[in-house]
């Protein structure tokens, strides 16, 4: 009887929806974890969640009987109710829609770890929106500005 293998690394990228339910340092760490859990939950591999006061990069090992899209809902509905519930933020927190998913391979796992290990340092140089926008050049991914997440600059 053949089984099935499988090796498939999705970086996952969703940003806060208001500016004034941004992640706080103070509760980063229970939502991250919290994200975490979820992931495992369902049947993945939580590689690394980490982010800033605006976004979050989310990079998992994807069990191939779990939609993409279905796992993006589900993290962000379920850690927005987890902040809401739990009274993290000072007004109502929610996402804003729509996500980025990226896929690598096996070699780029140490170099996308780090990278999201480092976002808070890697922020200090670059805005979420040219990093967002990097990623889907790199990725040679066709988008509209129209499409893409409402941008609060500094």
């Amino acid at each position: 009887m053949a089984g099935t293998y499988t090796q498939l690394y999705i970086q996952l990228v969703f940003a806060v929806k208001h500016r004034d339910a941004r992640i706080k340092k103070e509760w980063q760490e229970r939502l991250f974890s919290y994200i975490a859990s979820i992931i495992e939950a369902k049947g993945n591999k939580s590689i690394i969640v980490n982010g800033v006061t605006d976004h979050v990069h989310i990079f998992i090992g994807l069990n191939p009987s779990v939609s993409i899209s279905e796992l993006a809902r589900d993290l962000k509905n379920n850690s927005s109710k987890f902040v809401n519930e739990n009274k993290l933020s000072p007004s109502k927190f929610n996402w804003q829609e729509g996500y980025g998913a990226f896929s690598y391979s096996r070699s780029h796992i140490d170099a996308v770890y780090n990278y999201i290990l480092n976002q808070e340092e890697h922020h200090r140089k670059k805005t979420f929106k040219e990093e967002y926008i990097e990623f889907l050049k790199a990725f040679e991914i066709e988008y509209s500005d129209k499409y893409l997440f409402e941008w609060f600059e500094d």
